[in-house]
């Protein structure tokens, strides 16, 4: 069973401290606080793959996902840090925290920069979504000279600032201050902005927490795998080594089928 160490106050801790070592062996000692803490980051408002309860607590598919993960890794404690989305990977860069699982799709730019698990946890589709009616917008190209919600640096802004590259009419992106996709759905709705794109499941989930009146238009643009983010270091590749095998277990015996289905109503699980 996988021991955790535990934050005491000074005197319990001095009397526990005595019993331990009265009781078990100096190396036994050593386990009961070898683990190491990983801070993970993730959003506390992107339902149903990280949000904050009704307790205020960081809940979701990709909460769940890596509890399973610190279930079965000893050595390691892994902590969640509510972390906004502009400021994620500035904060792995900068070591306030060592882990992302925040429904990162696996790029090539990315790749450079940052280590991602060669096993992958979700697959997610990216689809555009207007307020419910409209008949103009259904195809990437029909968001040229459209205002759409973008958060700076997430793989769907990423998407459609590689398709103003290649073209002339440029979709014009308005950048959330808020930091929120939910901010931006109801954005959508009040006719702030004409569309947004992101993942349906993650639409549907805000569309039915805040009532919306928008609806998911035309096919899919893209699918993408997603993948735990680790810092390019030293510490990130021994990670990357001890999750990796994780993550394959928890996908062969339906671990992450079942979650899947839990918190999203189907099994979207990478082959």
């Amino acid at each position: 069973m996988k021991r955790r160490s535990r934050l005491l106050t000074p005197v319990i801790a001095l009397i526990g401290l005595a019993g331990i070592l009265s009781g078990c062996s100096s190396k036994e000692a050593a386990d009961v606080t070898k683990d190491e803490v990983i801070l993970v980051g993730t959003q506390n408002d992107y339902p149903p793959f990280a949000f904050a309860d009704e307790n205020n607590e960081l809940t979701g598919y990709d909460i769940e996902v890596v509890k399973e993960i610190d279930k079965k890794l000893d050595g390691y404690t892994f902590e969640f840090v509510a972390t906004p989305w502009d400021s994620m990977f500035l904060a792995l860069e900068s070591n306030k925290i060592q882990a992302v699982a925040d429904q990162v799709a696996k790029t090539p730019e990315r790749e450079e920069k940052y280590l991602f698990t060669d096993e992958s946890y979700f697959a997610a589709e990216t689809v555009i979504v207007v307020k419910s009616g409209r008949t103009d917008i259904s195809t990437l190209e029909d968001l040229e000279g459209k205002k759409v919600g973008a958060l700076a640096g997430d793989s769907y802004t990423l998407l459609l600032e590689e398709h103003n590259k290649k073209v002339d009419n440029d979709i014009i992106l308005k950048y959330s201050e808020s930091g929120t996709p939910s901010e931006i759905l109801q954005d959508v709705q009040n006719g702030r902005i004409d569309a947004y794109v992101n993942d349906p499941i993650m639409i549907q989930s805000v569309m039915e927490k805040y009532d919306l009146d928008i609806e998911v238009v035309g096919q899919p643009i893209v699918n993408d795998n997603m993948g735990i983010v680790l810092k390019d270091a030293e510490q990130g590749e021994k990670l990357k080594a001890l999750i990796d095998p994780i993550l394959k277990e928890l996908k062969e015996d339906g671990t992450l089928a079942k979650l899947s289905k839990k918190w999203t109503g189907g099994e979207y699980i990478p082959e």
